[in-house]
């Protein structure tokens, strides 16, 4: 870890706004999510809501940018659920929707705790969102064409949203409570021992803030093995399974 690159990473956690997020209803191709993904991680966002298409739903790494390691992805089975939990920590829903109570984009608060909604490709925001949104947006268009790519759309509100935001000085400290500040700077300076740890259902050993590095990583390490070493063997009659590295 360089010093250069710990820089990096605290200073993008510092601008990091954990009550302003993007929910995807059924976005279903993997290069306009992957693009949200990018967006969101540009604008500052901390977290995506996911609703995943039927087909399920794998990251383009090369639209996404490498952004995946950056925006915390949280799932939900439907948009009942996926709303009725984010307006349940406060947060407006605003809707990317054509109708007749539509706003500006412009016009709408971001500087309040709050969740962009963008349907899907085909049919939009489902009618059972637009319904539960506290408003509808749209962006004013002038050509020919009637609608916008999702994710440019997308790009297109959060970029407003950054803009008031800076205006409100909410990117002028950090935002992230301790503890999550805390989790993502350990995963973000230390990815392989996180994916080692979330592999066994370790916990995350502590490390120094001002390298980025493990406190005691040869004394974590033998300690792990000490504890893998003695958990037991699991038998099925006469097979013993042991289980290996």
């Amino acid at each position: 870890m360089t010093p250069e690159r710990l820089t990096r990473i605290k200073q993008t956690l510092n601008t990091r706004q954990p009550d302003l997020s993007v929910l995807t209803d059924q976005v279903h191709k993997p290069r306009n999510l992957s693009a949200i993904m990018r967006s969101c991680d540009a604008f500052g966002l901390a977290n995506m809501h996911v609703v995943w298409p039927r087909e399920g739903f794998r990251a383009f790494r090369k639209t996404a940018g490498g952004s995946y390691n950056w925006v915390t992805t949280h799932t939900h089975p439907c948009m009942d659920e996926a709303v009725s939990a984010l307006k349940g920590q406060g947060h407006k829903i605003y809707a990317a929707q054509l109708s007749d109570r539509a706003i500006d984009y412009r016009e709408a608060d971001f500087t309040v705790p709050c969740t962009v909604v963008t349907g899907n490709e085909v049919d939009g925001v489902s009618d059972s969102a637009a319904e539960q949104a506290d408003e509808h947006i749209v962006i004013p268009m002038m050509g020919m064409v009637e609608s916008l790519n999702v994710s440019s759309a997308c790009a297109i509100i959060l970029a407003e949203a950054q803009r008031q935001r800076k205006l409100a000085g909410l990117y002028d400290y950090r935002r992230l409570p301790d503890e999550e500040y805390k989790r993502l700077l350990f995963c973000w300076c230390q990815p392989v021992v996180k994916r080692y740890c979330d592999d066994r259902k370790l916990p995350y050993p502590p490390i120094d803030p001002e390298t980025g590095e493990l406190v005691d990583g040869v004394g974590w390490m033998r300690e792990v093995r000490k504890l893998r070493a003695n958990r037991p063997r699991w038998t099925d009659k006469k097979v013993t399974i042991n289980e290996s590295e």
